[in-house]
């Protein structure tokens, strides 16, 4: 079986179904993983879909349609795969769409992921995204800000926003530990699928949680910090900017514990 494919609208998809995303960026996507073809978050992934498809094109696919596209993907792959799922209108970028434009959605599948083993070390800069709440394509910064982190001898960029507030990394979220509570960071931002798993499943674990500000001036004063993704539910970092913070091994064992109890479910 393939390790790669690309489908769209349960079909294989065409070099000409293809151009119009590669030289466009008007679309929006989820990320998942998938192993023995079941996945967890479902309806945490079929939520911003919807979300953010009625946002960029004020209207959504029928979940089932996801769901169906989902699984066909899965069915013709391996049993344990990375998936991502892009939204976009047949009427492309720069227009105004006609009342009838539709939308597709393209389905790629790749080998699974894990993330980095960590520990890490961010640079922070300031930057804030466009649509912060929308999964969207086409964002520079990410790349431009994580190569410019490595030619600086360190791992990824975390984001500080106009008020001095950390807000999310390149591609993945913050969590902080003070000791006794997970912390949320309050900013604008993309509140990932991972995050809203480990969140509800800390709620069931009955793991205090906090949303505050956090600074970089904060960070001394906290426990422990992590990123997390749909690749892993924390992946330890030990720097930010150039505050170095201890390494909580309780901290991501627990995160990582309640990411497990979430049960996973097939599309």
């Amino acid at each position: 079986m393939a390790a790669y494919l690309v489908q769209r609208d349960t079909r294989p998809a065409t070099g000409g179904d293809l151009a119009p995303l590669a030289f466009a960026g008007y679309a929006h996507f989820t990320a998942l993983q998938a192993r023995e073809g079941l996945v967890r978050g479902l309806d945490l992934h079929l939520a911003r879909l919807r979300s953010a498809s009625l946002r960029l094109f004020g209207q959504a696919l029928p979940d089932a349609r996801v769901r169906s596209a989902l699984r066909t993907a899965l069915d013709a792959g391996p049993a344990d795969v990375s998936l991502t799922a892009t939204l976009y209108s047949t009427a492309g970028e720069f227009t105004v769409p006609e009342p009838d434009a539709e939308l597709s959605i393209l389905v790629r599948t790749g080998p699974p992921a894990e993330g980095p083993a960590g520990p890490l070390k961010l640079t922070a800069v300031p930057h804030e995204r466009h649509l912060p709440t929308v999964k969207h394509v086409g964002e520079v910064a990410k790349t431009y800000y994580l190569r410019q982190a490595a030619a600086r001898g360190r791992d990824d960029a975390a984001f500080v926003d106009r008020q001095g507030r950390l807000s999310e990394a390149t591609i993945w979220n913050l969590a902080f530990w003070d000791g006794t509570s997970v912390v949320w960071p309050r900013a604008e931002k993309l509140d990932g699928t991972t995050m809203g798993i480990v969140r509800r499943q800390l709620d069931r674990m009955d793991v205090p949680q906090r949303v505050r500000d956090v600074t970089l001036r904060d960070l001394a004063a906290l426990s422990g910090a992590v990123v997390m993704n749909s690749w892993t539910p924390g992946v330890t970092v030990r720097e930010i900017g150039s505050v170095p913070l201890p390494e909580a091994p309780d901290f991501l064992g627990l995160l990582h514990r309640a990411y497990r109890a979430e049960p996973a479910t097939a599309p």
